[in-house]
């Protein structure tokens, strides 16, 4: 079996189930694991966002969607040497990874050969079956019921565990514009026992204004901003604190703001996103959760001078 994967958290499932050897193309975002990146590129971003602050893409991808342009561009050539019998793409926004636009054009390029698996979790028991769907597709049924099984004991340790303090939590997916955490994160926050505010289980993120922020009244911020790893975050957040609004909000205040790496534990939805609830956990209960371990420079919390 040949297969083409339009989405890094798809990457991610298949090198874990032992099939890297078919895998015949990637796209520029799939670089977990390592290997990863020596595989052809089929998709590459329209534009370069590290070189670009959160304000300057937002309204890069604003620009390209009114106007019927590409946010990824499809190379055919790669495509048609790749020669997949399986396509693995994803349904959840077409801004972070190739979306149906790129996916109806590599069907056609084929000639409709590819069977397309399309993966939309929207929590993490969607996360959890995805892997099935993988295994199931690719003929790892037991290799994908192993990882899963592993997985939700994790879940479940910080489900199980009883919880010291239940504060008030918000997840931010863009700093500027603002942009909530939606789809996966809520339950998340709510596993790891916070209370997770604005955004819902399931939604889309959406922008947002600093009157709701401040009218939720966090006790916890983390920021979170998608494909983005600490370092990233910290140096775009330094124009928000230039907002007396924002410089006035509770966990601002009292120093309980963190950056996470989101690129590699939040926005890719894949068997690393349960790495991503044991570091909301250590945020939200850091005395509960004292001794779980997590990747180094996973987190770091922001003072506010």
């Amino acid at each position: 079996m040949k297969i083409v994967s339009f989405l890094p958290s798809a990457t991610e499932i298949l090198y874990e189930l032992g099939v890297q050897d078919q895998i015949k193309a990637v796209t520029h975002e799939c670089t977990y694991p390592v290997q990863a990146k020596s595989k052809p590129q089929v998709i590459h971003a329209s534009f370069d966002p590290n070189k670009m602050s959160s304000h300057e893409i937002d309204n890069k991808v604003i620009e390209l969607m009114k106007s019927g342009k590409d946010i990824y561009i499809l190379d055919e050539q790669v495509l048609k040497n790749a020669d997949p019998d399986v396509i693995i793409a994803q349904g959840i926004c077409e801004v972070c990874s190739p979306y149906t636009r790129e996916i109806n054009r590599a069907v056609t390029i084929l000639r409709g050969k590819p069977e397309v698996l399309i993966l939309d979790p929207k929590n993490l028991d969607d996360i959890l079956q995805n892997i099935i769907e993988v295994g199931d597709k690719v003929g790892k049924q037991e290799s994908a019921k192993d990882i899963v099984s592993k997985l939700q004991k994790r879940i479940n340790y910080i489900t199980d565990t009883p919880k010291i303090t239940i504060p008030k939590v918000l997840c931010i997916e863009w700093l500027d514009p603002l942009y909530t955490a939606g789809h996966w994160v809520p339950q998340m926050v709510e596993i790891a026992g916070g209370i997770n505010g604005i955004s819902t289980m399931g939604d889309k993120s959406r922008r947002m204004q600093i009157d709701e922020i401040a009218k939720f009244d966090p006790e916890i911020i983390i920021l979170m901003p998608c494909g983005f790893d600490v370092s990233r975050t910290i140096s775009e957040y330094e124009k928000l604190l230039e907002s007396m609004e924002w410089r006035s909000l509770k966990a601002v205040q009292q120093g309980q703001v963190y950056a996470v790496n989101a690129n590699e534990y939040f926005s890719k939805p894949g068997p690393r996103t349960v790495t991503g609830l044991e570091i909301l956990s250590k945020i939200i209960n850091p005395d509960t959760f004292r001794d779980l371990k997590i990747p180094e420079e996973s987190l770091q919390r922001i003072d506010l001078d």
